[in-house]
C-alpha cells in the first residue's frame, strides 16, 4: 500500500467521533465511515432521486445513486494519484447528496421556499443532519456517528448562521479556512461528474444536440478529435467517446494544477493544508471552459421547457405535501408525529427530503386524489 502524503487525512490520527467507539478493527475508520454510509437507508434511497429527469421517466437517466458512484470513482483516481485517503474521499462521494429533496434542485428549492420563516432548507445541510441524526440504526446514538473528517467533507457549504450552531464542523465557515484536501478534490470530482453525464443525459433524451454543443469548446475539441480518429462513428458511441475524454482532460488539468499549488504551499499536516488557500483546482484556462459548459447546459437543458413543465409539477408536489403535513400533522406516519412534538416544520421538511421521486408523487396522489386505491 503507497504511503499517504504528509497532508492528507490519517485515518488514525481522525479528530474522532461525536460517541466514542472502538476501533474498527481490522478496517481503517475512514473504511467503518464508508460501510456505513453504504448500508444506509437514505443511500439506498439515492436510487430512486434524479436531478433533471424524474425517476419515473426512464431507467437509462442517470439517479442520485449513480451519480455519486461516478463521483466515487473520478474522486479514488484522484486520491490515488495525489496520495491522499481514497477511503475518505469515497465516504465523502457517497455521502454527499444524501440530503437531497426528490425532484432534484426545484425540490430543495420548493422546500427552502416553504421553510423561509422556520430556518430554511439547505440540501448539504440536510445530508450532515442524515449522517448526525436522521439514520436509526444504532443502540448507543442516533445518525451513524461518523469521523470528523467525513462529516467536515460532507458539509461542502453552509450558511454562517448555521454555521453558528455546528460547532467544531462549523468553524471554517466563520473563520476562514478550507477542508481536507480530500474533500476539496471530492467536490471537483462532483463537478466534473454532473457536468459530464447531464451532456449525455441530455443528448440521450433529445433536449440538447450534438450541433449545440458543437459551439462550447470544451466538447467541440474532443469531438473533432473523436471524428478524426473514427470516421463514421454512430452516435451513441460517438457520444461516450467525446464524454470521456472530456472527463480525462478535466481530471489531468485538476492533477496539474492542484500539483503546481502543493508544491508552492508545501502544505506538511492536513491541518497546514486547511489553512491554505484553496489546493484543489482546475487551471483558469479549463475553469472558463466548465464556467461555458454550465451556461450551456443551464440555458439550453435546465431551462428546456419540458424539462421546466416537469419541474413545475415537482414543486407543486413538494409545496402542497408540506402544507398539507403542517396544516393537519396527524396526516404523517406515527414516527414523524413524534417528531412534530418537537418542531413541526422541521420534522415535515425531513420526512420530504427523505422521500424518494416515485414515492412523492405516490404520496401526492394518496392525499389528493379521490379515486387514488394506495393508501
Amino acid at each position: 500500500m503507497t504511503a499517504l502524503a504528509p497532508y492528507a487525512c490519517h485515518s488514525d490520527r481522525t479528530r474522532g467521533r461525536r460517541h466514542s467507539e472502538p476501533p474498527a478493527t481490522p478496517r481503517s475508520e475512514f473504511q467503518r465511515d464508508r460501510d456505513r454510509i453504504i448500508h444506509s437507508t437514505a443511500f439506498r434511497r439515492l436510487e430512486y432521486k434524479t436531478q433533471v429527469f424524474i425517476n419515473h421517466e426512464g431507467d437509462l437517466f442517470r439517479t442520485r445513486l449513480t451519480h455519486s458512484l461516478e463521483v466515487a470513482q473520478i474522486g479514488r483516481t484522484l486520491a490515488r494519484v495525489l496520495t491522499v485517503d481514497e477511503d475518505l474521499v469515497e465516504t465523502i462521494a457517497l455521502a454527499h447528496d444524501l440530503g437531497h429533496t426528490p425532484f432534484g434542485h426545484v425540490g430543495q428549492e420548493a422546500l427552502n421556499d416553504c421553510m423561509r420563516e422556520h430556518g430554511g432548507f439547505e440540501h448539504n445541510l440536510q445530508s450532515l443532519r442524515t449522517v448526525d441524526h436522521l439514520e436509526q440504526k444504532y443502540a448507543e446514538f442516533s445518525g451513524l456517528n461518523l469521523t470528523f473528517e467525513a462529516r467536515e467533507g460532507i458539509l461542502k457549504h453552509c450558511s454562517k448562521k448555521n454555521a453558528e450552531r455546528l460547532g467544531d464542523i462549523g468553524l471554517r465557515f466563520l473563520q476562514g479556512g478550507q477542508p481536507s484536501l480530500e474533500a476539496q478534490l471530492t467536490n471537483l470530482a462532483d463537478e466534473i461528474a454532473y457536468n459530464n453525464h447531464d451532456v449525455d443525459d441530455g443528448l440521450r433524451s433529445g433536449f440538447i444536440t450534438l450541433e449545440q454543443l458543437e459551439e462550447i469548446a470544451l466538447f467541440r475539441r474532443h469531438l473533432d478529435e473523436v471524428r478524426a480518429r473514427y470516421p463514421g462513428l454512430n452516435d451513441r458511441r460517438l457520444i461516450h467517446e467525446t464524454v470521456r475524454r472530456m472527463i480525462n482532460a478535466q481530471v489531468g488539468d485538476l492533477l496539474t494544477q492542484t500539483r503546481l499549488h502543493l508544491a508552492e504551499h508545501k502544505p506538511d499536516s492536513a491541518d497546514a493544508l486547511r489553512a491554505c488557500p484553496p489546493i484543489a483546482a482546475f487551471s483558469a484556462p479549463m475553469r472558463e471552459d466548465n464556467r461555458a459548459l454550465k451556461r450551456f447546459l443551464h440555458a439550453n437543458l435546465y431551462r428546456h421547457y419540458k424539462v421546466v413543465r416537469m419541474m413545475e409539477k415537482a414543486s407543486r408536489i413538494v409545496r402542497e405535501l408540506f402544507n398539507a403535513f403542517t396544516g393537519n400533522p396527524r396526516l404523517l406516519p406515527p414516527e414523524f408525529q413524534g417528531r412534530a412534538e418537537h418542531g413541526l416544520e422541521r420534522a415535515v421538511a425531513d420526512y420530504i427530503a427523505g422521500m424518494t421521486d416515485r414515492y412523492a408523487i405516490t404520496e401526492h396522489r394518496r392525499l389528493f386524489e379521490i379515486h387514488y386505491a394506495g393508501q
